[in-house]
């Protein structure tokens, strides 16, 4: 192709992406023009950088409806898609308060069901899954060490078989609930230790790690949405120290200050509740500090 010629096909593929941007000048909302004009200048730049060839664009289309396909209210595709090519973290990323005083955040994950069952503090979040005992506690502040009484707690995690409830093809519902701090600020369940396993790899997303010489395993890991009045909401996990998936994290959740010791208990050791323990149990201390909203505008 001779320089005349390279400068006739760049006319081409700019007069496509200029009526594209065009077509968003009534947009409704200033906002939903910018995002849409981005997205259009950012795909239609990679079509460009790749060369992507028509094999490739319907290749990519069956893909995208692949994973519709295998969506439903208990498998979410997409998330799992924006997980492991880290759009998940670097949203999270963007989105952290500023204060480095607040927890971390990590990805949210597609596991989460709303209406879990609410549990007293002490109570049992695995209600049958299986899986070595383990009580978490620790307290809820705010980033001056405020306790924050009456904070939510919404707690989940797999099984030892590396499976939540809702990937089980019964209705039951285990390892997840509810529970609401104490006027101290401090709150305390019992779960099971959290174990590593694979994210969904029978489907699209699976076929793109394997592609991509990936792995699907997760570090272990246990999930929270904490919420208190006039502070933002936090998702996070922790993490099990010492865990052999920390650094290859399929979702690239795994951040150093979510590192907790899950330490072994030998069996007949006394526990908080006094519950009745066949064999070993672990314990861990995770507390989480929460910025005000007030406190982010400021210092954004």
């Amino acid at each position: 192709m001779n320089v005349s010629e390279e400068t006739e096909q760049a006319a081409r593929e700019e007069y496509v992406t200029d009526q594209v941007l065009a077509s968003f000048a009534g947009a409704t909302t200033p906002r939903f023009r910018e995002l849409m004009e981005s997205l259009v200048r950012h795909a239609h730049d990679f079509v460009r950088e790749v060369r992507l060839t028509e094999r490739e664009w319907e290749d990519g289309i069956d893909f995208l409806k692949r994973a519709g396909d295998i969506t439903d209210d208990r498998r979410q595709e997409f998330i799992l898609l924006s997980d492991v090519l880290g759009i998940s973290m670097l949203t999270i990323a963007v989105n952290q308060p500023p204060d480095p005083l607040a927890t971390e955040a990590t990805v949210f994950g597609p596991f989460f069901v709303d209406g879990s069952p609410r549990i007293e503090i002490g109570g049992d979040i695995a209600q049958g899954a299986t899986g070595q005992p383990c009580w978490v506690s620790g307290t809820v502040t705010s980033t001056d060490g405020t306790p924050l009484a009456d904070a939510r707690l919404d707690v989940w995690e797999a099984d030892d078989d590396g499976m939540y409830d809702v990937q089980h093809p019964d209705d039951r519902t285990q390892g997840r609930g509810h529970l609401f701090t104490d006027e101290l600020g401090r709150y305390g369940f019992w779960g099971v230790t959290p174990t590593p396993y694979p994210i969904p790899h029978d489907g699209p997303v699976g076929d793109l790690l394997t592609a991509a010489g990936r792995g699907p395993m997760r570090a272990a890991h246990l999930h929270f949405m904490v919420t208190a009045d006039d502070h933002h909401r936090l998702v996070t996990h922790i993490f099990v120290r010492g865990d052999a998936y920390q650094d290859s994290d399929a979702v690239f959740g795994v951040k150093e200050s979510l590192v907790v010791d899950f330490v072994e208990q030998p069996a007949g050791t006394p526990n908080p509740t006094g519950r009745e323990i066949q064999g070993s149990w672990t314990r861990a201390e995770f507390d989480v500090v929460l910025s005000t909203e007030g406190q982010n505008e400021e210092q954004a």
